[in-house]
């Protein structure tokens, strides 16, 4: 018996549709499609109306080129391989006024969306100043092979947070840009900032934009936990299978460095094909796994194993459910186990078995 990574095709197809909402979407497809399998999971967005994309490495925007021939494909990181980027017709993002300067004849012919930095301070450009000196400069240059501006972005840090100001200031900053610089005639194909919790938050894409970039939503987690379940679906499920049940005594102690010490004679103790090599977190394995229906406490983590702690309508050969819409991983995020992403991307592909079902 081996531990299963799988998703439930059709669940992920109407979870797109049912984020999308009838909205302009670009799919934030980094990192594998968030583990989830680029290939399954552009195919997925196209079938659900989604015909722009976006991810953080050129290599994977290549990979979505060949996959979506006519959809426009937005990197969010500045790479340096120009040849490549008009090559297969990438969009790339415009990081700052020295990388514009440095790198003026290198981007003749490519579709640039201008950074703004705002509270993230990750890359862009620092103040409108900044970007109308661009849009300045680049209308002065004649060159008929100049750099095309497509798009105006930029990132909210925030969005997820309730209890401070900053979501509200990094909002009303990025407003000001946008509304400053349509009112004084200059025109972008994309404008785009919010992420999955900035879009919920909205209920709607902000005014003036023409998409939401959404990730870890059409991927069946929720960014913040106020939102219906319903409204986000899952449709991964990961489990693994009971090997054997051993009855222990109390006072003894299990798993490594004293992880676990029975409390009571007689204590069930099921031991499960799955641990932390193959990505169980650490902080996931505090809590509980679903067990015929029923939650039932991890006792202690291994590499390949794991001890749940059960009672006598569990029986070897049995099913343990780490993850799946019943027992999600948003609920684990919100419990304080990691991000939804970092839950995602600890997966391990080459030791568990990956179905699409």
């Amino acid at each position: 018996m081996t531990a299963i990574w799988s998703v439930d095709t059709e669940q992920f197809y109407k979870n797109a549709v049912n984020v999308v909402k009838g909205n302009s979407i670009m799919a934030v497809v980094k990192n594998n499609a968030y583990h989830y399998g680029l290939e399954f999971a552009v195919q997925q967005f196209l079938r659900a109306g989604i015909n722009t994309f976006s991810t953080t490495s050129l290599r994977e925007a290549i990979r979505v080129r060949a996959l979506a021939p006519n959809a426009t494909i937005f990197l969010m990181n500045a790479v340096y391989e120009f040849d490549k980027v008009r090559e297969h017709n990438i969009h790339m993002t415009l990081p700052s006024l020295s990388f514009y300067y440095e790198h003026l004849e290198d981007l003749r012919d490519i579709h640039v969306h201008l950074e703004f930095e705002n509270l993230l301070h990750r890359s862009g450009f620092k103040s409108l100043l900044e970007i109308k000196e661009v849009l300045e400069h680049h209308a002065q240059n004649n060159n008929v092979h100049k750099m095309k501006i497509a798009g105006l972005w930029t990132h909210f840090g925030y969005a997820d947070e309730f209890d401070v100001p900053e979501y509200s200031i990094e909002r009303q900053a990025w407003l000001d840009v946008v509304e400053t610089l349509l009112s004084e005639g200059y025109q972008f194909e994309m404008i785009h900032a919010q992420n999955s919790a900035s879009y919920y938050r909205e209920n709607d894409v902000l005014p003036h934009h023409t998409h939401a970039r959404i990730g870890i939503a059409l991927y069946g987690s929720r960014p913040y936990s106020t939102i219906n379940e319903d409204e986000i679906r899952q449709s991964l499920t990961v489990k693994g299978n009971i090997i054997q049940i051993r009855e222990v005594n109390a006072g003894d102690f299990y798993g490594y460095s004293f992880a676990f010490e029975a409390q009571n004679d007689q204590t069930r103790l099921a031991v499960v094909d799955v641990g932390y090599g193959d990505g169980i977190l650490k902080s996931r394995a505090k809590h509980e796994a679903l067990i015929n229906g029923k939650r039932y406490p991890i006792r202690a983590l291994m590499m390949s194993h794991m001890f749940v702690e059960v009672d006598e309508q569990v029986q070897a050969q049995d099913e343990v459910t780490l993850y799946s819409n019943d027992i999600r991983v948003d609920e684990y995020t919100f419990k304080g186990v990691g991000a939804n992403s970092e839950q995602l991307s600890a997966m391990n592909h080459d030791s568990l078995i990956k179905e699409y079902r």
